[in-house]
C-alpha cells in the first residue's frame, strides 16, 4: 500500500502514488512515551508551531501565505495510541498538475521545513505572548470536557478503572501541568520531539515518488534515534478481586450518564482482534446491535446506548443516557445483552449487518488520503503490507461460535453513573 523508505534510524518515509486525489497530503508524526506532564507540553507546542514561524511571524501572515498557495491547509494535532503520544503536522495542497503554473508543491515542502525547523523564536526561545495564548487555548480545550457530560463521565470512569495509567491519561495533558509550563519547558519538549521521538512521514497523492523522496530527504534533516518498541498495546493489571466497582457522582445536570467498563484479554495485537471487532459491533457498535435494539428501542430505557472496543487498552465500554432512577434496570438489561452473546444468541442478520458495516467503514476511510494515512499508521504495527481487503476477509470469516467465544472473554469491572443532584435527593428521600 505504501512504499517505505528509511531516512534515518527511527525516521521513516512512507509514500503512496495514487491518482485518486487531486491534492497531495503530507503527515509528519512524532511518537513519544505518553504521560500527562509531557503531553501538556507537547499539546501547547503543537499549537505554537501551527501559529507562526520565522518566516511568517503572525497567524494572519501564515494564513495569507497558505491562501496564496491555492488554499493549502496546514494544522497540527495531538493524540494517543496505547502508551504512545502522537503529535502530528498535516498539510494538504493542490497538485501542480491541475494548475497552469507549477511550483506549489516545492513551496509547500519548503514551508513544512520552516514550520518544523524554524519556529517563531525570540532571543533563542519561543515567543512568550504566543505560548501564553496557546496555553490558555489548551486549558480551554481540557475544560470543555466538563461541558460535555458524556466525555467527562467516560474520563472519570477510566480514572477510577485504570488510575495513573496511559489508559486514562489525556493526550492534551492536565490543566495544572499546562498552567505550570515555562518557556524552557516548551523548548525542551521541542528539542526532545526533534531529536528523540520516532518519526513517520507520510505522503499521498499523484506524485513522482522518486522526486518526493529525494526532496524530503534533503530538507527534513532529522538525526537518527533509537527505534521505539512497535507493540504499543498497554498491558493492564486487572484486579484479582471479582467484585464489580459501583461509583456514583453528581453534577448540575439533568440526564444521567451511565458508563460501564469491561476488560478483555483480546487486544490489538491478539490474533482474535478482528473477531472482537465483530463481537463489539453486534453487542453495541451499530444501530442494529443488541444494545440499541433492546435497551433503547424495545425498552425505551435509554436516550442512547452503545458500546465501543478500545483494543489498545483491552477494554470494552458501554455508554447510555438514562434517567438516574433507572440505573439498576439499565445495568441489568445491558448485562443481559452480553449474556445473550455468551449464550450464542446471535442471528445471521446481526452477523451479516455487522460485517457489512465494518466493511463500509474501512472502505469509506480509504476514500480520503488522511484516512489512508491514519489506518495504515495503525495497522502497519501488525503488517506493513496491510490492505483493507485483508481486514475485510478476516471479518467475513468470523462465525457465530467465534462471537460467542469472544463474548465470554468480556468481564464487567465497573459501573459508573454521573447524575444530577436532584436525582440524588430523590433517592435519599
Amino acid at each position: 500500500m505504501f512504499r517505505k523508505t528509511k531516512v534515518q534510524e527511527g525516521v521513516t518515509l512512507y509514500t503512496r502514488k495514487s491518482d485518486q486525489f487531486k491534492t497531495v497530503n503530507f503527515s509528519i508524526k512524532w511518537k513519544g512515551n505518553l504521560d500527562e506532564k509531557s503531553a501538556s507540553a507537547r499539546s501547547v507546542l503543537a499549537n505554537v508551531l501551527q501559529d507562526s514561524n520565522s518566516l511568517y511571524r503572525t497567524q494572519s501572515e501564515l494564513g495569507n501565505a497558505l491562501d496564496e498557495l491555492y488554499g493549502t491547509v496546514l494544522y497540527t494535532d495531538v493524540g494517543k495510541r496505547g502508551n504512545t503520544h502522537i503529535m502530528s503536522l498535516s498539510v494538504e495542497c493542490v497538485n501542480d498538475e491541475y494548475l497552469q503554473s507549477d511550483g506549489v508543491l516545492e513551496d509547500v515542502i519548503s514551508l513544512i521545513q520552516t514550520v518544523i525547523f524554524e519556529p517563531n523564536m525570540v532571543d533563542g526561545n519561543f515567543d512568550s505572548t504566543i505560548v501564553n495564548r496557546e496555553k490558555r487555548s489548551v486549558v480551554e480545550r481540557i475544560r470543555s470536557q466538563y461541558d460535555d457530560k458524556a466525555r467527562y463521565a467516560q474520563k472519570r470512569m477510566l480514572e477510577i478503572l485504570r488510575p495513573n495509567s496511559s489508559t486514562s491519561a489525556s493526550s492534551y495533558g492536565t490543566e495544572e501541568d499546562v498552567n505550570k509550563l515555562t518557556l524552557e519547558g516548551i523548548l525542551s519538549a521541542y528539542h526532545q520531539m526533534l531529536n528523540e521521538d520516532e518519526i513517520d512521514i507520510y505522503v499521498v497523492g499523484d506524485i513522482d515518488e522518486e522526486n518526493i523522496i529525494a526532496k524530503l530527504q534533503s530538507v527534513l534533516r532529522f538525526e537518527g534515534r533509537p527505534v521505539r518498541q512497535q507493540n504499543v498495546t498497554v498491558e493492564q493489571s486487572v484486579s484479582e478481586s471479582t467484585e464489580i466497582q459501583h461509583v456514583r457522582e453528581q453534577q448540575d445536570m439533568k440526564q444521567g450518564k451511565l458508563h460501564m467498563g469491561f476488560s478483555t484479554p483480546v487486544t490489538f495485537h491478539h490474533p482474535d482482534y478482528p473477531k472482537m471487532q465483530v463481537t463489539n459491533g453486534i453487542f453495541g457498535g451499530f444501530a442494529h446491535s443488541k444494545l440499541f435494539m433492546n435497551v433503547r428501542e424495545k425498552e425505551s430505557m435509554a436516550y442512547y446506548s452503545s458500546s465501543s472496543y478500545s483494543s489498545h487498552y483491552g477494554l470494552v465500554y458501554v455508554m447510555a443516557g438514562i434517567d438516574a432512577e433507572l440505573e439498576d434496570k439499565a445495568v441489568k438489561l445491558i448485562t443481559e445483552q452480553l449474556t445473550a452473546l455468551q449464550n450464542g444468541e446471535i442471528t445471521d442478520l446481526e452477523l451479516e449487518q455487522t460485517t457489512a458495516l465494518l466493511k463500509n467503514g474501512i472502505k469509506s476511510t480509504f476514500d480520503s488520503a488522511k484516512g489512508q494515512i491514519e489506518v495504515f499508521d495503525q495497522f502497519k504495527e501488525l503488517d506493513e503490507n496491510f490492505t483493507a481487503d485483508q481486514l475485510i476477509s478476516t471479518w467475513e470469516s468470523v462465525t457465530k461460535e467465534d462471537v460467542q467465544k469472544m463474548a465470554s472473554e468480556i468481564d464487567l469491572e465497573i459501573v459508573y453513573l454521573l447524575s444530577g443532584k436532584e436525582a440524588a435527593d430523590v433517592e435519599e428521600n
